[in-house]
């Protein structure tokens, strides 16, 4: 039976991708800032682990604690929604430290064993804000986009071992609490100046009927994971899927 270790699980794409693998069978380590076992069904084939991905030590113990997988999924991370003119070097830095470093630091923590089993699958969660420039974005898309090139090298480096790399990139997901949780950043960090157009820019999202699900998310992290034949980008999503498609023509 294979195992998956999943970061950032306490809720959103995390949590459904944990609850698809453990509907297939798989053993899933589910990893998250605050461990709580409610989030998930009990299972025997599951486990919940404490894990801060800015954290060398946190990651070690997550790491140590998981013994052998199979895949890892780089799900964490966090967002802003905010202009770049208000935009702290601190937050800047914090979005960076999670979403691109985290990656990092999490992937090059499972290398040493996927490389000496000769075996082994990384799928990195990012965006389709990579695809298609949004305003108040910047800092989130730099570090997401940042992923996204260092998938793509990576996934020539390991190719000699069997390792393979895949990106997941999901739309706009209303389900989610990711825009929550980008505003709150925002708190103080918009100048006066902007206002009318941040608020324009609020009007305008939701406009589009095509969003993305968490459950599109978990499928899409699936197939990377069990089809070696997936293309390195997978779309996930009505609307990520119709942005990939309008972006290769």
């Amino acid at each position: 039976m294979k195992t998956v270790l999943i970061t950032g699980c306490s809720s959103g794409f995390g949590l459904e991708t944990a609850r698809y693998f453990l509907a297939r069978d798989w053993n899933v380590i589910a990893t998250m800032r605050t461990p709580r076992e409610d989030t998930l069904p009990r299972s025997e084939r599951l486990r919940v682990l404490a894990l801060e991905i800015t954290d060398p030590d946190s990651i070690r113990q997550a790491v140590q604690a998981a013994g052998p997988i199979d895949a890892l999924v780089n799900n964490a991370g966090i967002g802003m929604l905010a202009p770049l003119e208000g935009t702290s070097m601190q937050v800047a830095r914090d979005i960076f430290e999670t979403n691109t470093l985290g990656t990092i630091a999490m992937t090059q923590a499972v290398l040493p064993q996927f490389r000496q089993r000769n075996a082994g699958v990384i799928v990195n969660v990012t965006s389709t804000v990579t695809l298609k420039s949004l305003p108040l974005l910047s800092v989130y898309t730099a570090s997401k986009a940042a992923v996204n090139a260092f998938t793509e090298s990576l996934a020539l480096e390991l190719e000699p071992f069997n390792v393979r790399v895949n990106l997941v990139l999901p739309g706009r997901a209303p389900e989610t609490s990711f825009g929550e949780n980008a505003r709150s950043r925002m708190a103080g960090s918009s100048p006066d100046a902007y206002a009318a157009f941040t608020q324009r820019v609020f009007a305008g999202m939701g406009e589009s009927p095509l969003v993305t699900r968490s459950l599109d998310v978990a499928a899409a992290v699936w197939r990377a994971v069990n089809d070696p034949s997936s293309p390195l980008r997978i779309a996930a999503g009505a609307d990520a899927v119709a942005l990939a498609e309008s972006h290769r023509t």
